[in-house]
This record gives C-alpha cells, structure tokens and sequence, in this order.
C-alpha cells in the first residue's frame, strides 16, 4: 500500500519516459505544505494559470471532494501516508457534521484550508455588485459519485492505517448512498443546489455506479455485511445496461432512458472495468473505442469533438494501459504528460487554454459550459502518480 516506486518498461525509440516518480515528486511538493497545516484539512483543486493573476472567484477557495479523495489515494500510492491524513480527516469531519443536514453526506466542495469547525465550510465568495455572500449551486449539493471516491479515500486510508474511524465513515458514505440515491438497477446521480432544499438528481451515471460498486464491494470484503453485496450488484446493472458492445453511454437521462449516443466521455469508457477487475473481457474493448473515437495527438481529449488533451483523462488512460499489460503506451502517455507540469509540481488540468466537455456544470440541465483550462490542477496530478505507481484506486491494489 504504502510503495511508491515502480519499475516502468524500457522506453521505446522515439519517446521518453516519466523520470521515476516524477508525478508523486511533484505531488508531494505542491500539497504538503498545505497539507501540514492542520491536523485535518482540504485542498484547493486549482491555482491560478500562468496568463491569471488569480482564480475565479467560483474557484478561489474551493476543494473539491472528488480532487481531494483522489489525492488522499494518491498520496498513499506514493508512499506518503502521513500527509494524505490530514486530508482523510477532512473527509472525515465533514461525514460527521454538516451545516444543514444529518445524514452522513458530503458535499461536492469544501473550503480549503484548515477543518477548524466541527462542520466544515463551504466555498463561497463575497459578491460585492450584489452585496452577498454567494456559493455555488453545484459546489453546495452532493454527487453520488463523489460520495463514493470519498469512501474510496477513507478505505485506502484504513487499508494503511488501520484507523477504525476511516472503515466507519467509508460505511456511513455509502449507507447514505444505498438509502438516498438507489434505484432498480442502479443508483440516481444525487442533489443539487443550495440549502436546506435540494433538487433530487433523477438520471443515472454510469461514473457514479462504477465508484459505487467499487467502494461497495471493498466494504463487503471487509465487513461481510450483505447489503453492500447487494449493493454492488445493484451498480453492475446500470453499467450492463449502458455497455454497447465496445463503449459505454454516459448513463440514463432523467425519465430512466439511455443516454444519447452521440454523447461521449472518457472516463466513461475506462473507469466500469478498471472498478471491476473480474469484468468481462468485452469491456475491456471500451479501451480500442476510446483511442479510436476520442484520441488526440499525445494521449485523450475529454469528449468526441478532439479539441484538444485532456491531462486527466490521458493519466486515467495510462494507467488503463497498465492494467491490460500495455507498459509500452502507458509509458508513452506519461513521458508525454511532463510537458504538462508546472513548477509547483501540479499539472495543467488541459493542454489548451480551454477544453470542451460537451456537458453542463449545472446537472439539472442546461447549455454546455462546463470546460477545463490550462490551470495547475490537483486531480490531473493525482492520476498521473496513480499511473506512475500502477496504483488501481478502485481495488487498493498495485498492478503487477
């Protein structure tokens, strides 16, 4: 659990690879001074690009779960497990106590910095035109998939610390899950907007039931408690049920019909067999369908309209080609991917200044306008040392 290094394949002619742990160098640098800060914290996912003077105010004090879990994982892959805790005990603490609700949830961002309060803060900012405080509607509610990656963190963490309060609130997150989010075959996308009322996330991920059944099934391995058996099966219906044959559909919409074809992410091609190792071999296929559909020069764009690298995506990409024994393009990818790091040792969420996803920030609908750009980006960072390491953050497990 707590090795960092891993012996890449030779480079092939033509290509360099990643200087060994070059990404898990670069983590430790850019997060452990925050992560020193407190006893128990959160991480701002992005800084300001190079052409910024600073963030958007959405962004400036925001930490997203989703980063945060992934670098708490990431972290431990690496071999730094003392500062991937304090960012476990934000996890934590914010699974304890929340502002408005009791009901073991977390929501999609927290303020970053020290977890002071019992509760944890949210991000907002002072909107000095309107001469309010302002949050963000997306930011304040709760994705049923960060939920799970948040469960994953506070697994990976119990795995290496043996904390029983970290199995405890893994259990709680999912619990919440199973009670709030469930389905016939699959679980709901979750809430969204401001308290103390939400709006109930209808449509169905196929992301959020990969995460789902990941976490259910590691908790089931441990407890032996059925329910997360049950659970398990419950996510592997909605991901049969969005498998094409050679890729997966977004999900379901609203009404509970399948997502649009011409609709396409990576992630979603990748995450389903990476989460279920014992999956059928045709899901591994969704892998030539990706390179195929959703290929760019250097690694993956986000979507099908190749504007450009998504970093993240083509991290996640790497490690893919780890789990199915192709070092030679997992290789590539990554020695690709030092472009991409900045001096703090992040890198750029994108290559471009700014990458299409297709899809709305606002998940009751809406304009596309969800992009990534060209900022230092906490999530992109973790993937890439989580390929680096050949770390599964879904199984806890090292390729071998």
């Amino acid at each position: 659990m707590t090795l960092c290094a891993v012996v890449l394949g030779a480079p092939a002619a033509g290509h360099t690879a990643p200087t060994a742990n070059a990404f898990c160098a670069g983590l430790k640098r850019a997060v452990a001074p925050r992560a020193s800060a407190a006893d128990a914290v959160f991480i701002r996912s992005y800084d300001p690009g190079t052409d910024e003077a600073a963030l958007p105010a959405g962004l400036a004090t925001t930490a997203f779960v989703y980063d945060n879990a992934l670098v708490a994982i990431a972290l431990i892959a690496c071999g730094n497990v003392s500062d991937a805790r304090p960012i476990g005990n934000g996890l934590s603490r914010a699974v304890g106590k929340d502002r408005s609700f009791d009901d073991g949830r977390v929501r999609n961002a927290y303020r970053a910095g020290a977890v002071n309060k019992v509760a944890p803060d949210l991000p907002g900012w002072w909107d000095g035109h309107a001469n309010i405080w302002a949050e963000d509607a997306a930011q304040d509610g709760t994705s049923t998939g960060n939920v799970a990656w948040a469960a994953l963190a506070l697994l990976t963490l119990h795995q290496a610390t043996g904390d029983p309060q970290y199995l405890a609130d893994a259990r709680r997150l999912i619990d919440w899950v199973i009670d709030t989010t469930a389905s016939q075959d699959g679980f709901y996308g979750g809430f969204h907007g401001y308290d103390p009322k939400q709006v109930k996330l209808t449509w169905m991920s196929t992301e959020h039931n990969a995460d789902v059944h990941a976490a259910a099934r590691w908790l089931f391995r441990l407890t032996g408690d059925p329910k997360y058996d049950g659970a398990a099966g419950q996510a592997k219906r909605l991901l049969d049920r969005a498998f094409r044959g050679d890729h997966f559909l977004l999900g379901t919409k609203p009404d509970g019909s399948l997502a649009d074809e011409g609709l396409l992410a990576l992630d979603a091609q990748l995450w389903p067999w990476m989460a279920i190792p014992e999956s059928l071999p045709a899901w591994k296929s969704t892998l030539g369908f990706a390179k195929a559909h959703l290929g760019v020069d250097g690694g993956f764009d986000f979507n099908g309209d190749r504007d450009g690298l998504w970093v993240e995506g083509t991290a996640q990409a790497a490690l893919a080609y780890r789990i199915v024994g192709d070092t030679h393009e997992s290789d590539r990818l990554l020695g690709n991917l030092k472009a991409d790091q900045t001096s703090s040792g992040l890198l750029n969420a994108a290559r471009p200044a700014r990458l299409t996803t297709g899809l709305s920030i606002d998940p009751t609908g809406g304009d596309p306008d969800f992009f990534y750009y060209r900022r230092p980006h906490l999530g992109a960072t973790a993937w890439a040392a989580l390929a680096e390491t050949g770390w599964n953050p879904f199984t806890g497990k090292r390729i071998r």
